[in-house]
């Protein structure tokens, strides 16, 4: 953009209308055929007050751009938000898979990811509380290959004859338009509660993997088994992990939805200050690796989408690296046109029999053409290969490119004019596989357990995880009208763990209590706790990429402010200053200290932690300010740390906290004690205050 751009004059008319005019041909604005513009504010009129006329080509063109501007959006996953990155390999794996990408260690692979919501319409709003899409397209030298995930690694059905019901039942309910962005309705309660295979992922979309606090702090799961296979033929089943290197940690529901109401852009907004600060996220990309041995012995069909393998059963190799290091040019271009596929895959990964899989090799594809108008959508520059792509396909709409010698078909003997040829040697193989059983619409034997693993997750919850997953389904459940479908969903959670049945019983008034929902499979009591299900004991182990925010008054002490800020900075976290005034305060040695947020626009919900920092003079006048109690209060109910200054304790005492403080309340008094509550702020939140306060 040319500099002299913004120093322009803007002339105005009699009209008030402003004309910017270029200042050279290369700065001309033009129709979309490159035709100059004389006047891009006013439509071709007969006479000043006249009717617009009809030749007004500009006019017509351009409205009709604008009025063809929006696509098709998705039918799930239509809030999202996609950045650009790398997967770096870190050793030649040829003993797993003869996958180009993981040949050569330390080689760098670009990748876009998109991440989003599974429920809500592109307008909604982001800490829904839902299953988290993490689609991953990776631009390897033998073509694209798309791990298309959650955030979850196990699935509401397993088949993909039900998906069109599962998500008709989860949208927003035909005959009303709403609810918008969440499953707290009637529909999908009585879908789920007439589908004892959805009782696993309930539990998982009831915890907090629902509910995030980032997306760079979630977990990312391919949930299907696939296949590696070897260049010498040889294969073994796979299940991909992403695992954040920043730790797990998500929110609790009435955090949720203050959020929401404060940025209900939060995540996005998170992952964008975050890259463009140069605090990139991480994830190792990790595989689960497993014969046809195990397979044949583990507790569970491999194939069955509702399941997983416990990682103390098969551990989670670490392949790679993935690093998201841009945001897009462009949202439209990129993140929106973006097509994901399960078929893509690359020499070296493969298919199983998974049934869910299987379904959604051929939906995707349909649906792309469908959202993006054509089988062209692969030539966007977003879904386009990076390495070399050769072949006879032609036509259609926005065909870009096409065959240019006169083969545009295959066997020809045209010689070098012929086009490319098939390779054998590289060319992509599926694994050869034995197809002799008869053709039925049946449900596999092995897929029956749908109980077991479900429990198993409930118990290697911590407490207060249990006590989350029992709230919120109380509160979904609340929301449903009918009193048998909310007495369906107790007695599938009999069949689970009884305790928490009762306290969602107790939580609706639901008596009597009903009898465990009939079980296709005796559910197994023997599973073991498996710690890496829990967030709480897999949370972060540094306060690097968090927030602290603080709470400031006119008169701070600027010693303790700049301890604070350089603890913080060693730490790898911000400092967000919240204050009376967008302005600002003024600090004890006179200097402004900007804010960053007013106190009525940056509630406590945006940070990770909070300090509280104010001078006697101003502390009575915060006291009585009620988003300043509101601030503090929510802090305590949420189990986050809480530093103060003895000034603050006015506060404290006006929000009901003075005889309330815990040890995750720490004083902040002198520069020496800044360090000290970081320090403490590592462990994410602290918990063991949920049992004293009424959290939901």
């Amino acid at each position: 953009m040319p500099e002299n751009r913004t120093e322009r004059p803007y002339p105005m008319t009699a009209g008030g209308e402003t004309h910017q005019t270029a200042q050279s041909p290369s700065d001309t604005l033009t129709t979309p055929q490159g035709v100059p513009i004389s006047d891009n504010q006013n439509s071709l009129k007969a006479g000043a007050r006249g009717p617009t006329l009809l030749e007004d080509q500009v006019l017509r063109e351009k409205l009709f751009h604008f009025d063809h501007e929006r696509i098709p959006e998705r039918v799930v996953h239509a809030r999202g938000f996609g950045v650009h990155g790398y997967f770096e390999n870190y050793k030649c794996q040829a003993e797993l898979t003869c996958a180009d990408l993981f040949q050569r260690p330390g080689e760098q692979t670009p990748a876009f990811v998109r991440f989003s919501t599974v429920l809500g319409n592109k307008g909604s709003f982001d800490l829904a509380r839902d299953v988290r899409g993490f689609a991953v397209k990776l631009y390897t030298r033998e073509g694209n290959w798309d791990l298309v995930g959650n955030n979850i690694p196990v699935f509401f059905i397993q088949d993909a004859m039900k998906f069109p019901d599962l998500v008709h039942a989860g949208k927003q309910e035909p005959d009303r338009g709403f609810p918008q962005a969440q499953s707290a309705h009637d529909n999908f309660w009585d879908f789920v509660s007439l589908m004892p295979e959805s009782t696993h992922m309930l539990m998982w979309t009831m915890s907090d993997r629902g509910i995030p606090r980032s997306f760079r702090f979630m977990e990312g799961f391919g949930v299907h088994t696939f296949r590696m296979v070897t260049s010498g033929g040889e294969t073994r089943f796979v299940k991909f992990h992403w695992k954040p290197l920043q730790g797990l940690q998500s929110v609790v529901w009435n955090e949720a939805v203050k959020i929401n109401g404060a940025d209900p852009d939060f995540h996005r907004r998170d992952l964008w200050e975050a890259i463009q600060r140069g605090d990139y996220p991480e994830w190792e990309l990790g595989v689960q690796v497993f014969d046809e041995a195990f397979a044949d012995q583990f507790e569970f069909d491999v194939l069955d989408p509702t399941k997983l393998i416990p990682e103390e059963q098969v551990p989670v190799h670490p392949v790679g690296k993935l690093v998201l290091n841009r945001v897009v040019e462009n949202f439209f271009a990129e993140t929106e046109q973006v097509a994901f596929c399960t078929q893509n895959i690359v020499p070296g990964i493969d298919f199983t029999d998974d049934p869910l899989l299987q379904g959604r090799n051929f939906s995707y594809l349909d649906t792309q053409v469908k959202r993006l108008g054509g089988p062209n959508f692969n030539r966007l520059p977003i879904n386009a290969p990076k390495c070399p792509m050769q072949h006879f396909q032609q036509d259609g709409h926005m065909a870009e490119s096409n065959p240019t010698t006169r083969a545009n078909y295959e066997p020809n003997s045209w010689g070098n004019d012929g086009g490319p040829r098939e390779n054998p040697d590289t060319g992509f193989r599926s694994h050869p596989r034995a197809l002799q059983s008869p053709a039925g619409r049946v449900r596999s034997e092995t897929f029956a357990d749908h109980y077991s693993q479900a429990r198993q997750f409930y118990i290697s919850q911590t407490r207060a995880e249990q006590t989350h997953i029992a709230d919120a389904f109380v509160f979904e459940l609340s929301k449903v009208q009918r009193e048998d479908i909310r007495a369906r969903v107790v007695g599938h959670l009999l069949n689970v763990d009884k305790t928490l049945a009762e306290k969602v019983a107790t939580g609706l008034g639901l008596t009597p209590m009903p009898e465990p929902a009939e079980a296709a499979r005796q559910p197994r009591t023997d599973l073991p706790v498996s710690d890496k299900l829990s967030i709480i004991r897999n949370g972060p182990d540094s306060f690097k990429g968090r927030r602290l925010g603080v709470l400031v008054s006119d008169g701070v002490d600027t010693k303790l402010i700049d301890a604070l800020k350089q603890a913080l900075d060693d730490e790898g976290a911000e400092l967000k200053v919240v204050a009376p005034t967008i302005h600002g305060v003024t600090t004890s040695d006179g200097s402004v200290l900007a804010a960053d947020e007013k106190i009525d626009g940056g509630p406590s919900v945006l940070f990770d932690a909070v300090a509280l920092l104010m001078t006697d003079n101003e502390a009575d006048t915060l006291a009585s300010h009620g988003p300043a109690r509101d601030f503090v209060n929510d802090a305590f109910a949420h189990c986050k740390f809480i530093g103060y200054n003895k000034a603050a304790r006015a506060l404290l005492k006006s929000a009901g906290l003075e005889e309330k403080v815990d040890a995750g309340c720490l004083t902040l008094d002198t520069p020496e004690q800044a360090a000290n509550l970081v320090e403490q702020c590592q462990t994410g939140r602290y918990w063991q205050r949920q049992e004293h306060v009424d959290i939901v």
